[in-house]
């Protein structure tokens, strides 16, 4: 077998390659694969990081102590409550959205305009304006009051608090998964619909047989681009409950608890364990998504 050399020329053009990407590098390194690294060796200690710093190996107990905490259990139902009902609304909302624009009609980059607004709103100004509007005499109330229907105490019952975070969210990222479901929209070509016109579908019937199947792949981006941002909710919940949680854990969600023991209780290891947990299950669901998602290109 014939042993395989570099030339002279080759490594030095190799080296110039690598010293040209070097910055790049450097950067993933020590921003992405370092803290990944340091976060899979804090889950494995007992960490403070208060006075003495000290690191003391406790194996995989971070990770069998979540099975008997009580708030780790919660948080992890209402981030998978949240993700159940938020993915879905926002996927079926930007596709219907984005229909209606590419369906011609009047005014439509003004409704591109109007809809894509909300996503352009910082995420902290957008909880300020629907903080105010679920206020119990706000905007919300002041509607549903007016047209006979019971209004609610949003912000401060545990049966209704979740849920108004959910429709601020649905509301907000919606506009942006609509720009691709509507790119997408424009790369169909008119001969499908036309044939499907002469064979006699209606509509509804062109929608769902011919626009439908081929946005299954684009479909299947926005569902996984949804799953990972609303496992890793947030900002919302904390600005909500004023970094609690509540009322009574009911906005509780994995990474606002990752934040309180991190921060708050100083209990970096478990924290660490709890953000690594958090990884692999968005990974198990991203993978689980790519696996039944087998057309991969738009026709």
């Amino acid at each position: 077998m014939a042993k395989w050399k570099l030339s002279k020329s080759q490594l030095r053009d190799a080296g110039q390659g690598y010293l040209f990407m070097s910055p790049t590098i450097f950067t993933i390194v020590v921003f992405l694969i370092g803290p990944i690294i340091f976060a899979l060796y804090l889950a494995f200690n007992n960490v403070n990081l208060l006075g003495d710093t000290s690191f003391d190996f406790v194996g995989f107990d971070n990770f069998t102590r979540m099975a008997t905490d009580d708030r780790a259990i919660i948080a992890l139902q209402n981030t998978a409550f949240y993700v159940v009902i938020v993915v879905p609304t926002q996927t079926i909302l930007a596709l219907v959205l984005a229909a209606t624009l590419n369906a011609g009609m009047k005014g439509e980059k003004w409704f591109r305009v109007i809809y894509f607004l909300p996503t352009l709103t910082s995420s902290a100004v957008l909880v300020m304006i629907f903080m105010w509007m679920y206020r119990p005499d706000g905007l919300i109330n002041t509607i549903l009051g007016s047209v006979g229907l019971p209004t609610y105490n949003w912000m401060n019952d545990p049966s209704v608090a979740l849920i108004s975070i959910m429709i601020m969210n649905i509301w907000a990222t919606a506009p942006m998964f609509m720009v691709i479901y509507l790119a997408a929209l424009q790369d169909i070509s008119e001969s499908l619909y036309e044939a499907a016109e002469l064979d006699g579908a209606s509509a509804v019937q062109k929608f769902w047989y011919v626009t439908v199947p081929l946005l299954r792949p684009v479909t299947g981006f926005v569902v996984i681009i949804g799953v990972i941002g609303t496992f890793q909710l947030f900002d919302q919940s904390y600005m909500f409950s004023g970094g609690s949680g509540g009322p009574n854990n009911s906005t509780l969600t994995v990474v606002l608890l990752i934040y309180q023991y991190a921060f708050s209780n100083n209990q970096m290891g478990y924290a660490a364990a709890l953000a690594v947990s958090l990884a692999l299950i968005i990974l198990v669901a991203t993978l689980i998504q790519r696996k039944l998602q087998k057309d991969e290109q738009v026709y």
